[in-house]
């Protein structure tokens, strides 16, 4: 799955794609990149600080920097956002109580000058779960229609079975085509 879409997003070897994932503390931002990087997600313990998933594979690296979501540390995530090829912005679609503080938190983000331009992709985690809002209710709630300056999509999914994620690179890797013509 992922080395497919690492050899889509970049056509030479050698090359390296810079994703930054963002979001909300408990959102399942380290489930989703332990997910991406085919790595088990039975035990999981909150980021602090941040990780980062290299994935070297047929000349390609994918750096992928999941940094905590806990609100002490949110004032940092300014400092990783050079050089992004890619932002991912998971959101915890069950926690409906903090749609409003993670709506705040992407807006800011996508202020930000060193993200101009940058394709944005929000995984609408948790869908598993019978309290998770729609995948289309959370967008009209973070008001992504209003988003003109960028491509962005927003992904139903479970980064705790899988389900979505698939789709949710696959955006990715048009979106990176696409800027490449």
């Amino acid at each position: 799955g992922l080395l497919s879409v690492i050899q889509r997003l970049r056509g030479s070897p050698g090359q390296e794609l810079r994703i930054v994932l963002l979001g909300l503390d408990n959102a399942g931002k380290t489930t989703l990149l332990k997910r991406l990087a085919s790595e088990e997600v039975t035990t999981i313990t909150p980021t602090q600080g941040f990780n980062i998933k290299s994935v070297h594979s047929h000349g390609f690296k994918l750096n992928v920097w999941d940094i905590g979501g806990q609100r002490s540390v949110r004032p940092y995530w300014r400092k990783y956002l050079g050089s992004t090829d890619l932002l991912i912005y998971v959101i915890d679609s069950a926690d409906q109580k903090r749609f409003e503080e993670t709506g705040q938190e992407l807006a800011e983000l996508t202020e930000d000058e060193s993200l101009t331009g940058v394709p944005l992709l929000v995984f609408a985690n948790k869908q598993d779960l019978v309290t998770a809002a729609p995948a289309a209710e959370i967008a009209e709630g973070l008001s992504l229609h209003t988003y003109r300056d960028r491509e962005w999509q927003i992904q139903a999914c479970s980064a705790l079975s899988g389900e979505g994620v698939q789709d949710g690179m696959n955006w990715i890797s048009s979106q990176i085509m696409s800027r490449k013509k």
